[in-house]
């Protein structure tokens, strides 16, 4: 396999066996971005010259007897982190000159642990859509398929790996902003579990970098193979230091198993919301069959489990209650309005979407108080199980759909029209208790595109799914070069 598709960690060994260099592989990926990115479009910030410049110091360090764990490695980062002297636009073209003057904590750590940064990678305008494209940097399209979205939001990353523009990158994930590009792109990424990786300088342009816990979001890793994830996530975890950091110290729990045999495994594949289509169904049992035949404990269906249309109502609604938080007067109440309207007996998605929109204070916190009922469901749960194998998003990637009312916007699942919101459904199934989950190539649809999963797991046992992941990746495969 040529150098631009190698692992991250097949490429520190060839740069500590003295078999390349830096210079040489940020040159071949520079090269490639080149030659290939005008039909991808993953790159929309490119930074060659001081990738050039940060590689030659790699090289430099190397020579004086230095290692650490990324020291000349090609990466990317995610347009919406602050990276100095670039400019952090979240796509919104009122920011286009926004450039910020510090790095953000992780982009600080990519630097401290040796990384290349190559450039910043394309995204949706502000964070909100599971496609990638803005009226600044145009549209990332799929590198299996040029019609079909990426993902996102961290569509522009997953199509960059995807491509072999650099060996790791770095996004973010409220909504499956990392797992679903990941699907759709047949590559890797891990949601961390809540509050595991400081996020401080990932914000939106003009907003201070202060170190603010988020509600939902986090931030982290997408790389080409399962290892990779660990190594660019033990880079990125840790708290800030600004807070959490003063005084404590990270020791995630190792894996809970190291063998296949040894795991015990919920599987789902059916959602009361949401079909899941026939493509994603056959990745899921592709997996789950993988887990029998090595000896794993697989089970279908558990009374443990917490209640999946609750979760998905209260992820819906702590969702949609962030985002319209900064809303003007006249459209909050326009939104007051139009949920007043609605029967008590609702109880869809749109619905919930809606109720989320206008929630107060109160209504937050009775939602987070349910919050807390299912994290600790999720304990006992875990307790029998050590994980969840389930879709991120019912379809393969779908074609670009840029209709700006996304809330009339439709997502085709088998010949079947849904809201295009409700597939988000089993992102929350993670996000809303704050749980790790790793997405994981499953192989590819009669159609030839990528379909993944994702391996939930107990909250702060980040390396129970990650090792999960990288037996899955022995047994059955895992990214694979778009033809």
């Amino acid at each position: 396999m040529e150098r631009s598709f190698q692992s991250a960690e097949g490429l520190a060994a060839a740069l500590r066996a003295r078999e390349v260099t830096s210079v040489g592989l940020t040159e071949e990926a520079i090269a490639r971005v080149e030659r290939d990115d005008k039909a991808v479009n993953a790159i929309c910030v490119p930074d060659f010259d001081r990738a050039r410049a940060a590689a030659r110091g790699a090289d430099e360090a190397r020579a004086r007897g230095e290692d650490r764990p990324l020291l000349g490695i090609p990466v990317t980062v995610k347009e919406s982190y602050n990276v100095a002297g670039l400019p952090t636009t979240w796509g919104m073209p009122q920011y286009r000159d926004y450039v910020p003057a510090e790095d953000a904590v992780q982009v600080s750590r990519l630097r401290a642990a040796g990384a290349v940064i190559l450039g910043k990678t394309n995204v949706p305008l502000g964070l909100q859509d599971l496609q990638s494209f803005n009226a600044i940097y145009g549209t990332t399209n799929n590198p299996w398929d040029q019609a079909r979205t990426s993902g996102g939001s961290s569509g522009g990353s997953a199509a960059a790996l995807a491509a072999g523009f650099g060996s790791l990158s770095i996004g973010s994930d409220i909504g499956g902003s990392l797992r679903t590009p990941a699907h759709f792109c047949g590559v890797y990424a891990h949601k961390p579990t809540l509050g595991l990786v400081a996020d401080r300088g990932m914000v939106p342009p003009t907003v201070p970098a202060y170190p603010v816990g988020p509600e939902l979001a986090v931030v982290g890793p997408m790389a080409r193979t399962a290892r990779d994830l660990t190594l660019l996530l033990d880079v990125m975890a840790g708290p800030d230091p600004l807070t959490y950091g003063v005084a404590h110290q990270l020791a995630l729990p190792p894996a809970r198993h190291a063998r296949l045999s040894d795991f015990r495994v919920l599987v789902l594949e059916e959602h009361p919301f949401i079909a899941t289509g026939s493509a994603v169904c056959a990745g899921v049992n592709r997996v789950a069959d993988a887990l029998a035949e090595a000896g794993a404990h697989v089970e279908r269906r558990s009374p443990l489990l917490p209640d999946l249309a609750e979760a998905a109502t209260l992820y819906t609604q702590l969702l949609f209650s962030g985002s319209v938080a900064r809303f003007p007067v006249d459209a909050y109440e326009e939104l007051r309005t139009r949920a007043a309207a609605l029967s008590a007996d609702d109880r869809s998605l749109a619905a919930a979407r809606l109720r989320g929109m206008v929630f107060s204070h109160r209504d937050w916190i009775e939602a987070n108080d349910r919050r807390e009922l299912h994290r600790h469901g999720w304990r006992r749960f875990f307790a029998e199980f050590d994980a969840v194998v389930c879709p991120i998003t019912p379809t393969p990637a779908f074609p670009h759909d840029h209709d700006p009312d996304l809330l009339a916007r439709r997502i085709d699942i088998d010949g079947v029209a849904y809201p295009f919101f409700d597939q988000l459904v089993w992102a929350g199934l993670a996000t809303m208790p704050g749980l790790p989950a790793t997405a994981v190539p499953a192989g590819l649809s009669p159609d030839g595109l990528p379909v993944g999963v994702q391996l939930i797991g107990p909250m702060f046992e980040d390396r129970t799914p990650l090792r999960l992941a990288e037996l899955l990746e022995q047994a059955i495969g895992g990214f694979q070069v778009p033809q």
